[in-house]
């Protein structure tokens, strides 16, 4: 007998069935790429799983759910790797890899593109972007495309576009029974719905199909600086300048220590500063001119907001998102930002220590909140904006103190809390996935999941148990 999981044992002769049908590969602990394949981006997360299985396609995805479920295993899967808290990995269980099943078809003429559940953000952008086609995604190229897309998916080109999973056609998708159904607007219409923001709960997805929307293949973006002690003005100014922006303009406002990247001034590195990063995917001169008040406030000490290809802008935060780095996050969503909010916030992003530690606030609306929300699961349509309270180091010296700097801001900011991105929390309970979709909407996604997964063989998500 062969000893893979605390309280399980299996045979040689059942890990053989299983690689016996199976076009992918079967990791072990004794493998020689097990410690490469069981790594995640977030560095703080140190898991070891039992078994990993690398699914070359649907047939090893259906083979690997009904393992799992005929050995009583419990079941992390894993696409990007990208989740906060870890959920693609765990100690002791049994890991369906998804990363491998790379496949991306695009028909630029219908609009259309077919993307299977291991591709990356960065990746698909290549594929699409020949056509000047693009699906709304997220920020960091090297997210997986699947749980993004399944947590609802914000990005530079949401308040144009919609999100991720407003721009979603169709998925098929692997039961925990280990059976394959399509889900659309036209067939498994709850399952469609519930799959539109409740995450990993009801199946694995193993091919999205999106509409795609013209964007670029340049855009004008890009970030402008002030020093951090400005941020107050800054703010306040940037709070009246966007409450009527069009929806072309997107912006995240960030503080951090300037990172020494080519694109940052050499006299910034490593100095306190609040940008306020823009992408405008309208015509340029009229981008300009929307831009320009920004650009003209106060004493910015750098403005590198210019035409550029997209792709590039998209891959613009990765070397602040490394893989392998030690993180911690803790999120909410806002109505606005109120003069108490931004004094808390500047007050908080004064005592950043880290020079990796670098914190997003997310203009929400636009094409977003024009869909009803009845539409999806996806909860907080209506937010103003996200705030997702990041902290990163590049060990475990200084994660501590950087952690607890998150919890305190969280903290301040609580009595100002409204509904919470779900794929910005990390491991904090049922309370605050309610508060991700809230009473009604939670209960209904408890019911589906009741249908499609009574036993919860899909647990280590953002778990919305069946009863």
């Amino acid at each position: 007998m062969t000893a893979i999981a605390e309280g399980f044992t299996l045979s040689e002769t059942a890990l053989a069935e299983l690689q016996g049908g199976f076009r992918g590969e079967i990791v072990g602990r004794d493998h020689i790429s097990y410690d490469e394949r069981r790594k995640i981006w977030n560095g703080s997360i140190d898991r070891r799983p039992a078994v990993i299985a690398r699914c070359a396609g649907v047939a090893d995805v259906m083979a690997a759910v009904k393992f799992g479920r005929k050995h009583g295993l419990p079941v992390a899967v894993r696409s990007g790797g990208h989740s906060f808290p870890g959920h693609s990995v765990a100690d002791d269980a049994f890991m369906i890899d998804l990363s491998p099943m790379k496949g991306v078809r695009v028909d630029p003429d219908a609009r259309t593109a077919r993307v299977q559940a291991g591709v990356l953000l960065g990746e698909l952008d290549r594929e699409t972007q020949p056509f000047g086609l693009a699906a709304p995604s997220g920020i960091v190229t090297h997210t997986g495309l699947a749980g993004l897309t399944l947590g609802g998916g914000i990005g530079w080109i949401m308040r144009k576009h919609g999100l991720a999973i407003d721009q979603l056609r169709r998925v098929d998708l692997i039961t925990a029974d280990g059976e394959f159904v399509k889900a659309s607007a036209d067939e498994n219409e709850d399952l469609f719905w519930g799959l539109r923001g409740g995450g990993g709960n009801f199946g694995v997805v193993t091919e999205f199909e999106f509409n795609l929307v013209p964007v670029g293949p340049t855009v004008l973006a890009g970030p402008i600086f002030w020093a951090m002690e400005d941020s107050p003005e800054v703010l306040r100014f940037y709070r009246d300048w966007v409450a009527d922006a069009p929806d072309e303009l997107m912006t995240i406002v960030i503080h951090r220590k300037a990172p020494a990247l080519p694109f940052v001034p050499e006299e910034l590195h490593g100095k306190p500063v609040v940008m306020v990063v823009c992408c405008w995917t309208g015509d340029h001169e009229e981008g300009e001119q929307v831009i320009r008040p920004m650009r003209e406030f106060g004493k910015s000490v750098a403005d590198v907001c210019m035409p550029k290809p997209y792709l590039e802008h998209q891959a613009m935060l990765d070397p602040s998102f490394v893989p392998g780095r030690w993180y911690y996050f803790k999120s909410c969503d806002v109505q606005g930002l109120t003069d108490e909010i931004i004094d808390i916030t500047v007050d908080h992003s004064l005592r950043i220590e880290s020079p990796l530690t670098s914190f997003p606030i997310w203009q929400m609306g636009g094409a977003v909140a024009r869909v009803d929300e009845d539409e999806t699961a996806f909860g907080g349509r209506n937010a103003a904006f996200t705030y997702n309270i990041g902290a990163a180091t590049a060990t475990a010296e200084g994660f501590e103190q950087e952690r607890e700097w998150v919890r305190n801001f969280w903290s301040a900011l609580e009595p100002w809390h409204t509904t919470v991105y779900v794929n910005f929390l990390d491991a904090e309970g049922e309370e605050r996935i309610r508060a991700a979709y809230g009473e009604e909407k939670y209960n209904c996604l408890k019911a589906l999941k009741r249908k499609y997964d009574p036993d919860n063989f899909f647990r280590l998500n953002q778990n919305i148990p069946p009863t």
